[in-house]
């Protein structure tokens, strides 16, 4: 009788591990589906604009609403600030990507090699100015100040790119040089949504 009751236990015990096997690829699972539907939720904006320049130009409008958000904060909403600038942190990264990934290498490839690397050097003084915002106390008054600053020079920049180089880019490229580039931009900002 001994021998049998260590019989069932030890199926019991198998299948127990059999069914919390089973439970963990079932998470694992249903993780990796709800990370790709926020991935394809955070990439749609610039996937439904269908075009690369119009994609990135939604994501400028976009960044801008945070810096308005954020701007409409006092010092005593220090969680809402930090939260705020996690949101244009990630933001400017996934667009950064696809920028320095895809669209800056088309410019070089199109003879705008020098507006290129200028507009990459901008992108250093853009994670600059995230780690001075990271660094200082959301309610030190100096933070705002950053924030009003790091917008300018980010209008700056984003007036550059839509007004003329992007242009310049997307007439050089063609229907099929717009294509590639768009289906590029969107296969590396997914990577990073």
């Amino acid at each position: 009788m001994a021998g049998i009751s260590k019989s069932k236990a030890g199926k019991a015990a198998t299948g127990g591990k059999g069914a919390i096997i089973g439970a963990a690829a079932a998470g694992l699972a249903a993780g990796l589906v709800a990370n790709l539907g926020r991935k394809a939720a955070v990439q749609s904006l610039t996937m439904v604009a269908g075009d690369w320049m119009d994609g990135l130009k939604a994501e400028h409008r976009i960044t801008l609403k945070v810096f308005d958000a954020i701007e409409k904060t006092s010092e005593k909403q220090k969680i809402r600030r930090s939260t705020l600038l996690m949101q244009l942190k990630h933001a400017l990264a996934k667009h950064a990507f696809q920028e320095e990934n895809v669209v800056y290498p088309a410019m070089r490839e199109h003879g705008l090699a020098e507006a290129a690397d200028a507009l990459n050097h901008d992108h250093g003084y853009v994670k600059q100015y995230l780690y001075e915002l990271t660094e200082l106390r959301r309610d030190d008054p100096a933070w705002i100040l950053k924030v009003r600053e790091f917008r300018a020079a980010l209008e700056r920049h984003v007036r550059v790119e839509e007004d003329v180089l992007f242009p310049k880019l997307h007439t050089a490229l063609g229907a099929a040089g717009n294509a590639q580039v768009t289906t590029a931009m969107n296969k590396e900002g997914f990577k990073i949504a």
